[in-house]
């Protein structure tokens, strides 16, 4: 446990650099106008964390979307805690900070877990670490468990984003607009760049988009060196089987909906009576 305090200074704008290869995107969104709203009004809440790096500028760690909206508020600074860390440090201190926020798009997930992969891997191989507690730590887990840590996702749901680096540009599109879910998108992952790109012009030809059992079909017959153009094809003109699926909703959304007192199965059973009610109303308008 670090027991130093950290000192908040006040960095200007233009001595504040993007961290190198930042996976995460800084959007115009409603989200990020309401951000400069607030940081026009009440200034930035919570500082940014940099570390310092040549000719005197700082590379942000956390605080890119704070950062950008200083900028739009007119401000030319923004309180900072600066940390003399390395980039191995720095890059898993960078991916777990931004998984906080709530719309991350899977590619930028896939790419974010990579970076985390690889920073541990390094932090791995030196041999400064071995009585350090982050080298204790990678005698007695593995790269996978490491990278779960402090993230939102399981150690089999990070392998999928992890194998989502290995497809396309089109198709991980494909993913992040929804058009391809996460699972059968891993499996698509294992067809060679060729094969794929054949997969993206069926998909076109086709106006359809593979399910998890055609996914993992085309999986298979690339292992085999057996998926052609006329394979793909008879694959993805076959009518998909309904797939289970579930639907899951955010407690802090439904929430304020129940009394307190509801437990989650009482949510779920009026829930369904709603729905149901509603069934019967748009038949009767029928």
């Amino acid at each position: 446990m670090n027991d130093q305090i950290e000192t908040i200074v006040n960095i200007e704008l233009k001595k504040l650099v993007p961290f190198r290869d930042h996976p995460f995107q800084v959007r115009d969104d409603d989200e990020m106008r309401v951000l400069t709203e607030s940081v026009s009004s009440v200034g930035v809440l919570v500082p940014a964390i940099v570390r310092p790096i040549e000719d005197g500028q700082y590379e942000i760690i956390a605080g890119h979307r704070r950062h950008y909206a200083s900028g739009l508020a007119g401000l030319s600074t923004i309180p900072c805690v600066v940390r003399d860390v390395d980039r191995d440090t720095a890059t898993v201190m960078m991916v777990d900070s931004n998984f906080q926020r709530e719309e991350i798009l899977p590619s930028e997930r896939a790419k974010a877990y990579q970076m985390k992969l690889n920073a541990i891997k390094r932090q791995g191989a030196r041999t400064d670490l071995t009585s350090d507690q982050v080298g204790q730590k990678l005698e007695r887990k593995s790269s996978r468990d490491l990278i779960a840590e402090n993230s939102p996702d399981s150690s089999s749901q990070i392998q999928r984003y992890l194998r989502l680096n290995a497809l396309l540009p089109e198709l991980l599109q494909m993913v992040d607009e929804g058009r391809i879910a996460l699972t059968p998108a891993s499996e698509l992952s294992f067809l060679t760049e060729k094969e794929q790109s054949l997969l993206i012009l069926t998909i076109e030809s086709e106006q359809a988009t593979p399910s998890l059992s055609q996914a993992q079909r085309m999986k298979k017959l690339s292992k085999q060196g057996k998926l052609t153009d006329n394979e793909i094809l008879n694959i993805m003109m076959e009518q998909k089987k309904p797939e289970c699926w579930n639907l899951t909703l955010p407690m802090n959304q439904i929430n304020k909906y129940f009394p307190s007192s509801y437990t989650p199965q009482q949510m779920e059973k009026t829930i369904i009576k709603l729905l149901e009610s509603w069934m019967k109303y748009r038949t009767s308008k029928k």
